[in-house]
């Protein structure tokens, strides 16, 4: 089993590996276990970061004059993304 991401190839399982955890997970369900699994973990990460970003920049938004935010997580993103003080962590940490 190849796991792929924009078609490049991050990993493979082998058999071997698919039978060990055909120990624990049914086999019929296993392929939709791992991909729910592995949405799992992106969307936490994605949660988490979220998480962080509001509580950095809801100060930031009122000190910029927004009195109004988004409650949808896209829409507050772009905000955020749009105003002029914003950086990106690589930005951020090359002006370290």
């Amino acid at each position: 089993m190849k796991i792929s991401v924009n078609s490049v190839e991050l990993f493979t399982l082998t058999e071997t590996q698919k039978l060990v955890m055909k120990n624990n997970i049914m086999g019929d369900i296993l392929e939709d276990d791992l991909k729910r699994r592995l949405q799992w973990v992106i969307m936490h990460k994605y949660e988490q970061c979220f998480k962080s970003l509001k509580a950095e920049w809801d100060p930031k938004l009122l000190a910029n004059g927004v009195d109004m935010v988004p409650t949808d997580a896209d829409f507050y993103a772009q905000l955020v993304f749009a105003q002029p003080n914003y950086k990106d962590r690589a930005t951020r940490e090359m002006h370290v």
